[in-house]
């Protein structure tokens, strides 16, 4: 990993689902500490370049190439992307009952470390761990043991 690298660069991207080319020679570099907002109009290609980023087998690359933390990772499966913190989450997700917000964190977190041959943690440890990054970004304690997307509030989950 080359620390003076964007976190996301995308080079000379050209990509196309079902024959039909959607991404021309896109080109885009994030630094850290940057935010960005991809917008435009009804199919112009927001959603297949977030598709493409996360690894989506639909979408075929012509050219080019994206670098995470100057590393490529067009040859990585969308599971090896997510593991580094490239994935796509629900606009709208569903609510899963009987499954706490720390429930599924326990279990993503283990998965990470399984993935990428780091030691395990028991339970207790993982959750020191959770509570402890829910406070560096003030979030209340008791967000972890709601029910997965359970009662959001208009501003954390969007209404029609």
């Amino acid at each position: 990993m080359n620390s003076n690298a964007p976190v996301l660069e995308i080079k000379n991207l050209r990509a196309s689902v079902n024959e039909t080319e959607i991404l021309k020679n896109l080109n885009l570099k994030i630094n850290k500490g940057e935010v960005h907002a991809i917008m435009g109009p009804n199919g112009s290609g927001k959603s297949t370049f977030s598709k493409i980023i996360a690894g989506h087998p639909a979408y075929k690359i012509l050219n080019g190439d994206i670098l995470f933390n100057g590393e490529s990772i067009l040859d990585l499966e969308p599971e090896e992307r997510a593991y580094l913190g490239i994935f796509l989450a629900f606009q709208y997700p569903i609510e899963i009952p009987g499954v706490t917000n720390l429930n599924f964190l326990e279990q993503a977190y283990s998965s990470k470390l399984k993935a990428t041959n780091n030691e395990e943690l028991d339970s207790f440890k993982i959750l020191e761990y959770i509570t402890k990054k829910a406070q560096s970004i003030d979030m209340p304690e008791t967000f972890l043991y709601r029910n997965l997307n359970e009662g959001f509030s208009g501003g954390e989950k969007k209404t029609e």
